[in-house]
């Protein structure tokens, strides 16, 4: 489970967060969406402890990530918008390497490496080198490092961006494939992404939480895009919705258009 509560992030006089709560329930996979410049990547980089917030709290499977930060990460596999990849490192010895950082058990990192590399389609490729692989299979191999001791909270931050249609469609299916035993959360700007494998969705924008929702309880209908749009307007405009309110406005301009 993952729980964010009042997260705020001053650079200097710039707020990039403000004040934003939400949670992931086990084994939720939870789209995490907002325009380019919205705040993602940051909250991303306090939810994984790799950058500390101004104010607020994260809980992570129980644990507080600034007072219990290192039992906090070990919890945490995540996979950055640029994989965390070494070039001239070949994929095998690059999983074991990570392994290690992790502290997977001596005894137990070839069943890691070997069970990794099969989830994520990577046991033909054990061999290749790093640096010379494709944008796809950097992807996986970004994936896989962040699977490599079996975390019950996955992070992923933009994890399709410039891949081709194949790519996205193979990467969308390992993630939704991972969802169930572990929390997921998938940054991202790309809507369908969303919409296809995620069982919840947040939206910010300035750093503002503007919608958090199940996306069962989006009306009949009404498209993923329609909510986005309406969510960013209003809070443009008038301050952020509550929920509720932002389904009520989609939902009645869906039927006067109908």
């Amino acid at each position: 489970m993952i729980e964010v509560k009042d997260l705020s992030k001053s650079y200097g006089s710039f707020l990039a967060v403000s004040n934003i709560s939400f949670r992931a329930e086990n084994g939720q996979i939870l789209g995490f969406l907002g325009p380019n410049g919205a705040g993602k990547t940051t909250t991303m980089r306090i939810i994984t402890g790799y950058m500390p917030a101004s104010s607020g709290t994260v809980i992570i499977d129980g644990l507080d990530i600034f007072t219990n930060s290192l039992e906090a990460r070990r919890r945490i596999g995540y996979l950055p918008e640029i994989p965390p990849l070494y070039p001239d490192m070949r994929i095998e010895a690059y999983l074991r390497f990570v392994a290690k950082l992790r502290n997977v058990k001596r005894a137990v990192v070839d069943d890691a490496v070997d069970h990794v590399m099969e989830v994520c389609g990577l046991t033909s490729m054990a061999g290749r080198i790093c640096g010379q692989l494709s944008k796809g299979y950097r992807q996986r191999v970004g994936l896989a490092q962040a699977l490599i001791h079996d975390p019950p909270v996955l992070v992923l931050d933009e994890p399709t961006i410039g891949l081709d249609p194949r790519q996205i469609h193979e990467i969308r299916e390992l993630i939704r494939g991972l969802a169930g035993k572990r929390t997921i959360v998938l940054s991202t700007h790309i809507l369908p992404e969303v919409s296809q494998i995620c069982d919840r969705v947040v939206i910010i924008n300035d750093g503002r939480l503007v919608l958090e929702e199940q996306l069962s309880e989006i009306p009949a209908g009404t498209s993923l895009e329609e909510v986005f749009l309406q969510a960013i307007a209003k809070e443009t405009t008038s301050g952020a919705l509550s929920a509720e309110e932002t389904l009520e406005e989609v939902g009645a301009g869906h039927s006067t258009q109908i």
